[in-house]
């Protein structure tokens, strides 16, 4: 199967954040279910939600990430101390399967040298949330840090390793 994760800029941060044009969201929504159908994941910032869920179809789900450690800003309280993820698709699982939960508590990531840089729990979390397996294509449209790559690239040969000592035992 065939996946894709976008974790964009969010609307409103281009420029500031990386000194780029803003996305056009629309496109990129439209990008995901026409290329994708087998499953994505959208990153986007809780301001930004109620403008891109008419984008989408009416069958994605919106999961979160909390975050116990966020960047406190001044003069913003409430702390935005959670994103939503706007997912489609996915793996079909079965009663036997483990339940994954629709959101992740995971701390946000410090010096990785690019802003909105995805911890390692987040990245195995929607990994899951997809239903992900070793052979299956990920396509992570805005790579930013290389860090979903990476932990992709990990995933994937623990879940090799995993079936390869289901066969030897």
């Amino acid at each position: 199967m065939k996946f894709a994760y976008a974790d964009p800029p969010y609307v409103g941060q281009a420029r500031r954040h990386y000194g780029c044009m803003e996305i056009n969201h629309e496109m990129l929504i439209a990008h995901l279910v026409a290329d994708f159908p087998d499953g994505w994941a959208l990153s986007c910032s809780s301001p930004s939600l109620r403008g891109l869920l008419p984008l989408c179809p009416c069958d994605v789900r919106v999961a979160a990430w909390v975050k116990p450690f966020a960047s406190f800003k001044p003069g913003v309280n409430p702390a935005y101390a959670w994103e939503p993820v706007i997912f489609r698709g996915g793996r079909k699982r079965g009663r036997g399967d483990l339940t994954v939960r629709d959101f992740v508590s995971a701390n946000i990531t410090l010096q990785r040298g690019t802003h909105g840089a995805k911890p390692r729990e987040f990245c195995l979390w929607m990994f899951s949330l997809l239903g992900m397996l070793a052979d299956d294509e990920l396509v992570d449209l805005f790579p930013g840090s290389g860090a979903v790559g990476r932990e992709w690239a990990a995933w994937q040969m623990l879940l090799v390793a995993r079936e390869v000592g289901r066969m030897d035992g």
